[in-house]
């Protein structure tokens, strides 16, 4: 295991879910941390949180990863010292919707593929060139088992995450003659605010998603996350497919 102490972790869509766990668990290895998200309230909760429990450096950035120039803003004006990123967490991310293709929210599609594909590529562009000019880093995108297969009524949403593993592995080959790492985390059934979301805040029918199986939660994934960034530098975690038990498929699961 290679210590993450004062290494530098920008976490995107921080302050709920995997990118919460996430920020938690780098603090309590000892790593400072950029954390990036829409609520400004939460960060603000969340930093205080941190620096208490954890007495680790935090910058914290009020971010909708959605925005190219708030972006680009947002990583040029980082102090110098904090600018040699070591861990890109592209954590941000969404579902709208579940809804066959002809009777689709155009406004759902519009928010998962400007969040979920433009908003990693924006947030990618603007980091990895400090990576390759330090010939250091480590790039880790949250994608999903959504990415691996298509499932009924997710369509668009599956398709985001074909994009994002097609993107990492597109970023794998562009950076292959550097010391940058890349690795996809894909998780299957998780339980976070996720399907909240999805069902525009109809916490009934996100119960529902996860009634009868354990899923996955939170720290699970985080867990993973920290593991991928504290391997050894000629390590790479390529992929690495999550799925809780009885779950063996997006659509294929036994509840109780």
């Amino acid at each position: 295991m290679t210590s993450l102490k004062n290494k530098i972790v920008l976490v995107t869509g921080a302050t709920s879910g995997i990118g919460l766990s996430s920020a938690k668990l780098f603090a309590k290895n000892g790593a400072k941390l950029i954390i990036a998200a829409r609520r400004k309230d939460r960060l603000a909760e969340l930093t205080k949180e941190l620096k208490s429990k954890y007495k680790t450096d935090i910058i914290s950035i009020e971010l909708d990863v959605r925005s190219r120039k708030a972006v680009d803003s947002a990583i040029k004006k980082l102090p110098a010292k904090w600018k040699n990123i070591d861990v890109l967490l592209n954590n941000a991310g969404l579902s709208r919707g579940l809804d066959k293709l002809h009777e689709g929210n155009i406004q759902d599609w519009e928010e998962m593929l400007d969040t979920n594909v433009k908003g990693l590529l924006y947030v990618s562009r603007a980091v990895i060139p400090l990576m390759v000019k330090r010939n250091s880093g480590h790039i880790i995108n949250i994608g999903s088992i959504a990415g691996h297969e298509v499932y009924p009524k997710g369509n668009v949403y599956c398709a985001s995450k074909h994009a994002v593993d097609a993107i990492t592995k597109g970023m794998r080959m562009d950076l292959v003659d550097t010391n940058v790492r890349v690795t996809a985390i894909d998780p299957g059934l998780a339980e976070t605010e996720f399907s909240i979301v999805r069902f525009h805040g109809d916490k009934q029918k996100a119960k529902a998603v996860y009634t009868g199986i354990d899923a996955l939660t939170p720290d699970d994934i985080a867990d993973a996350i920290v593991y991928a960034a504290s391997r050894p530098e000629n390590v790479v975690v390529a992929d690495m497919i999550l799925l809780p038990n009885k779950q063996a498929a997006a659509m294929v699961m036994h509840k109780n």
